[in-house]
C-alpha cells in the first residue's frame, strides 16, 4: 500500500509535469494551455453525460426491485473518470477516458471485480437483525418492529402556495 501511495502522489505528478512539458516544447505554451482547457471542458461534459446515464440506470434497477451493484460500481468508475479528466495532465486524461467511456468502462469493471474478489467478508454481528429486518443473523426468534421501521412511499408535492390537504397544517410561520 505505501509503494502505492508513493506512486499515486510522487511518481504520476512528476510524469504529468514531464509530459506537460514535452508537449508545450513539440507544440507550444499556448497550444498546450488551450488543450489541457479543452480536454477539462469534455471531461466535464462527458462526467455530465455519462454520469445521468449511469443515475438513470440506477433509478431503474431500484425500480424493478434489482440490487443495483453494476451501476453503483459505473457510478464511481465515472466519478473518478470525471475527476482525472478535470485535473490537468495528459496522462490522467488517458485514464480519465478509459473510465468514461462505456466500452472501457466495462473493462474496468472487471479488472476491479477480479481485484476485489475475495477480498471483502460480509459479516453479521451478534445478536443484530438478518437482512430486511428478518431474525437475527445468530438465528432465534426475530425482534418486534421498531417504532421507526415501516414501509412507506413517497411522493412528490408542488409548492403553488396555498395549503395541500395532504399535508399537516403548521401553526408556525
Amino acid at each position: 500500500m505505501p509503494l502505492l501511495l508513493i506512486l499515486l502522489f510522487i511518481v504520476v505528478p512528476i510524469a504529468e509535469l514531464y509530459v506537460i512539458i514535452q508537449v508545450g516544447q513539440l507544440i507550444g505554451v499556448l497550444p498546450t494551455l488551450v488543450l489541457l482547457l479543452a480536454d477539462a471542458l469534455l471531461g466535464s461534459w462527458l462526467l455530465k453525460h455519462q454520469g445521468r446515464g449511469a443515475w438513470r440506470r440506477f433509478n431503474e434497477a431500484l425500480a424493478a426491485r434489482r440490487f443495483p451493484g453494476r451501476e453503483v460500481i459505473d457510478g464511481a468508475l465515472i466519478i473518478v473518470g470525471g475527476t482525472l479528466l478535470l485535473t490537468p495532465g495528459f496522462l490522467t486524461d488517458i485514464v480519465g477516458v478509459f473510465l468514461l467511456m462505456p466500452p472501457t468502462r466495462a473493462v474496468a469493471r472487471r479488472l476491479l471485480k477480479r481485484f476485489t474478489i475475495g477480498r471483502f467478508a460480509v459479516i453479521a454481528m451478534p445478536g443484530g437483525r438478518g437482512a430486511f429486518g428478518g431474525p437475527p443473523a445468530s438465528g432465534g426468534a426475530p425482534r418486534p418492529p421498531r417504532d421507526y421501521d415501516f414501509e412507506a412511499t413517497a411522493e412528490e408535492v408542488t409548492d403553488d402556495g396555498g395549503h395541500d390537504p395532504r399535508l399537516p397544517r403548521s401553526d408556525r410561520p
